[in-house]
């Protein structure tokens, strides 16, 4: 993702869900899917992809009556992006304090052992 752009908002981190679900897809078919959890207007839908599209977020397809959409980054580049903005912008770049932050107390034996071994396999690669 592009370092000059914003990471999306909790609404069009919402509308990309669904896109990168359904893709290439209308504002019709988003706006369906949206209004499965909760009323939403059109025309709602249609301004936020809008907007998206002009933060460079996803792709427009004009070659038909209705325009077709595509995110233009895939989930994967949009989560490490919202990371370093987080991670930047509230734990001063410590990865450290993020991680202990993210795990806090609640954390089942489970997934500390599933951790553990993600912690191994990524120190076995750094040597």
């Amino acid at each position: 993702m592009d370092k000059n752009k914003t990471v999306p908002t909790a609404a069009e981190l919402e509308l990309l869900k669904i896109l990168w679900k359904i893709e290439p897809a209308t504002v019709r078919k988003v706006h369906e899917a949206v209004n499965a959890d909760h009323k939403a207007a059109y025309t709602t839908t249609l301004k936020m992809f809008q907007i998206m599209h002009e933060k460079g977020f996803v792709k427009r397809d004009e070659s038909a009556r209705a325009h077709v959409y595509t995110a233009n980054y895939s989930q994967e580049q949009t989560q490490s992006s919202i990371i370093k903005d987080m991670l930047a912008k509230a734990f001063g770049g410590s990865k450290f304090d993020l991680v202990v932050r993210a795990l806090g107390d609640s954390t089942s034996s489970d997934e500390i052992a599933e951790i553990r071994g993600l912690l191994d396999s990524l120190e076995k690669k750094t040597r």
